[in-house]
């Protein structure tokens, strides 16, 4: 913990992100990663309330959807587990087994859920029978289980995975990719419309697939240290399960064939992310939609004057409350600079602040966390001045973090100017031989540099012109975009 904090105050810079993001997780309770199983921390109430609320916001869409909420075991029989071999090939490293139940061997090994399509394909295989059936939409809201062998790190790279993960299931290739495009549909709201963040949408190249999957898409975003970390996994698996699992269904023409898949899900990255790119040396700014406590009441206490600053900060409250603002009076005996360094640090979007002459005055003085402006309001204008500041705090956030990223997306043609250009991080667009196997050897070179090829821009063709691989010298058939990540 930097020393020159105490319990209310915070400054650490950024620019050491990682001393930053470490501090501020324990900090502002996010999670206590004092429990005695690596990469299990604890998730505090804080910390968990946001998590939960983007979730719940990732339901909401999903249900208007038409998806199903459901809630699958989380232990796997090995024999289904190792129905299929792609899938196994990708998870076998990361696998807790259970040997043993009580004092007795288990005829069968079984192992935690490392993600879930092996129970949820087993019981699709019995669900789905006519094209009648189809398309079946479900999602659950749960954790999985990955021995991580790399370093953990909270929220971001964990042994137990609290995520929300989405399957379905169609009668046509064709329906499967409008699924995909529906997937990222939702996932573009979560994020425009509650999270204020955004990252650019790849298609994974051949070597960085989800295990069973025809193709991959995913989400980056750009962290605060240059590194870039996915935050949506998004499969279309085309008929590979259906056909290992056995989930047919009869068609209209009486004629049978395997049910069209894909799966995607969202984790605790989102929480890190949030904490991450809004953050400043002070410590959180959440987005409002977001935050367990959107409004904190500051009292000025003054002898002789206690009833009627606390009295027009419960009339405050109760009127904030009432038209559905979180908010909360910090009644501690603090003074009130060191609440006011306790509040920006949990990341509080407003601050209202009530002394004598204030009520005197009939205004208040309001706070923003962003940009730490200052405003008198009067008090018939609270409500109203409340609801227009917390809107403008997610834009101003929002728009804070696409230019930051914009500024970040490099052209890079020669292999030596890689490094050079990419010093300050982000992502570097590079032409490449092929993001097939052709292309191995030369990624292999990348990563040899510290980096990773992230893919080409989803949905987008980007087709160079009479240019090389910045590798090997051939001729490109792709622009691909390369950073490092987590």
């Amino acid at each position: 913990m930097n020393e020159k904090n105490t319990e209310d105050t915070f400054y650490v810079d950024r620019k050491d992100f990682s001393g930053w993001y470490n501090e501020i997780i324990d900090r502002a309770g996010i999670v206590d990663r004092r429990y005695p199983v690596k990469g299990m921390p604890v998730f505090l109430g804080y910390g968990y309330f946001i998590h939960d609320r983007i979730m719940r916001f990732m339901e909401e869409i999903w249900n208007r959807t038409e998806h199903q909420k459901m809630l699958f075991p989380a232990l796997i029989p090995e024999n289904l587990f190792t129905l299929e071999a792609h899938h196994i090939k990708g998870f076998e490293g990361d696998v807790y087994w259970i040997e043993k139940a009580g004092f007795n061997e288990l005829e069968e090994r079984l192992l935690l859920r490392p993600t879930s399509e092996v129970p949820m394909y087993h019981m699709f295989s019995l669900w789905i029978r006519t094209h009648n059936d189809l398309p079946f939409k479900i999602y659950q809201t749960c954790a999985i289980y990955r021995y991580e062998t790399k370093s953990t790190r909270p929220l971001i790279r964990a042994r137990e995975v609290p995520w929300n993960e989405a399957h379905t299931a169609h009668d046509s290739f064709k329906d499967a990719e409008r699924q995909i495009a529906e997937a990222w549909a939702g996932y573009d709201e979560l994020f425009e419309k509650y999270l204020g963040i955004t990252g650019i949408k790849f298609k994974r190249p051949e070597w960085d697939k989800f295990p069973g999957a025809v193709y991959t898409s995913a989400m980056d975003l750009l962290m605060p240290d240059g590194k870039v970390l996915q935050i949506v996994g998004c499969h279309n698996l085309g008929q590979n399960f259906s056909k290992v699992y056995g989930i047919v269904f009869e068609k209209p023409d009486g004629t049978k064939d395997y049910v069209w898949q894909t799966s995607y899900g969202v984790s605790t990255r989102l929480l890190a992310s949030v904490i991450s790119v809004h953050g400043d040396n002070r410590g959180l700014i959440l987005p409002p939609e977001v935050a367990p406590v959107q409004v904190v009441i500051i009292p000025i206490i003054f002898k002789g004057k206690e009833e009627i600053v606390m009295n027009k900060c419960m009339e405050v409250k109760k009127m904030l409350s009432e038209n559905g603002i979180r908010v909360k009076i910090d009644e501690r005996t603090k003074t009130p600079g060191n609440k006011y360094y306790y509040w920006e640090m949990k990341g509080v979007p407003l601050r209202i602040d009530i002394g004598p002459k204030d009520v005197e005055k009939s205004h208040v003085v309001c706070v923003r966390r962003d940009n730490r402006e200052k405003y008198f309001v009067k008090e018939d204008s609270i409500l109203e001045f409340v609801k227009k500041i917390l809107a403008e705090i997610f834009n101003n956030i929002s728009k804070k973090y696409v230019e930051s990223l914009n500024k970040h997306i490099h052209n890079v043609e020669s292999i030596d100017s890689l490094k050079d250009t990419m010093k300050n991080g982000g992502f570097a667009r590079v032409p490449f031989c092929s993001v097939g196997e052709d292309g191995l050897a030369c990624n292999e070179k990348i990563k040899e540099m510290g980096y990773d090829v992230r893919g080409t821009l989803y949905g987008s063709d980007e087709l160079p012109d009479n240019k090389k691989c910045i590798v090997c010298g051939k001729e490109a058939s792709n622009y691909v975009y390369i950073a490092k990540s987590y």
